[in-house]
């Protein structure tokens, strides 16, 4: 496994400062985060923007395996071709910068709050997967699917979306560890159920009351033993991700120290 963390982790700083920032304390790979992805779309056009981009980053040594599409997006919402259009500005971008795991929020939450049933929902997110993953035809991008609890907070939810899709080369999942934290808590049985379309991963912690993106082995509940057990045993070589914004509410030298025991923490986890 490929040990890397979000970029939102110095969600204060410019890209350009933050690959700085984070090439400094020896971590090169990193999922991009939907904010530091936003700032780079509002300079213009997604491809010449993310080979520029890609380019500061590599003269750094940084690269990013994973990213996440736009956080607040919602892909089977009343507006849904709008969404889809932004989106597809996106994927140019995370191609450009040769992101190959693009993390989505599977959608659904407006049609689930006007009562809609599980059809109607699913058809909606085919509707707007199948554009998606039209868009990114002959690339190597995966759109991965994560679980979320009011959504799709199973890995059963998330296998029917793909295996309900007319394409599914181009689609794949990423586990939310607090997340799943927040429902059934069945780690390993999510990764082995998950294990041929788990290309993603968001690493964090909470206390079962709320989804607080801590570092592991705090005050969170998140049995890591059973998550590393069956990310070895599912032989998992992607991105093993820390998406821990709850870190972030201290000064950047703290956050500096925090990143060195992160590193020391992920090679005990990882070995």
């Amino acid at each position: 496994m490929i040990v890397g963390i979000t970029t939102s982790f110095f969600d204060e700083l410019s890209p350009e400062q933050m690959v700085e920032t984070f090439a400094r304390k020896g971590w090169y790979n990193l999922e991009l985060s939907s904010e530091h992805a936003e700032r780079l779309l509002n300079r213009g056009n997604p491809d010449k923007v993310g080979k520029e981009f890609a380019k500061f980053a590599r003269d750094n040594g940084v690269s990013f395996p994973q990213g996440h599409l736009w956080l607040t997006c919602d892909i089977a919402a009343s507006n849904q071709d709008e969404v889809i259009d932004i989106l597809k500005q996106w994927l140019d971008l995370f191609m450009a910068i040769g992101i190959r795991a693009a993390v989505l929020h599977p959608g659904g939450d407006e049609l689930l709050q006007m009562g809609s049933d599980f059809d109607k929902v699913l058809e909606a997110r085919l509707r707007a997967l199948c554009a998606l993953t039209n868009h990114i035809e002959g690339t190597d991008i995966t759109i991965c699917l994560e679980n979320i609890p009011k959504t799709a907070p199973e890995a059963d939810d998330l296998l029917a979306i793909i295996k309900a899709a007319n394409t599914k080369e181009h689609l794949g999942i990423c586990l939310d560890t607090g997340h799943l934290n927040l429902t059934s808590r069945r780690q390993a049985e999510f990764i082995r159920k998950t294990a041929p379309y788990l290309k993603a991963l968001h690493i964090a912690d909470n206390d079962g009351t709320g989804d607080q993106h801590l570092m592991p082995y705090e005050i969170g509940t998140v049995k890591w033993d059973e998550v590393i057990s069956a990310l070895k045993e599912i032989k998992y070589s992607g991105l093993f991700n820390f998406e821990i914004p709850g870190e972030q509410n201290c000064p950047i030298p703290v956050r500096l120290a925090k990143l060195d025991y992160l590193k020391a923490l992920s090679e005990l986890m990882t070995d």
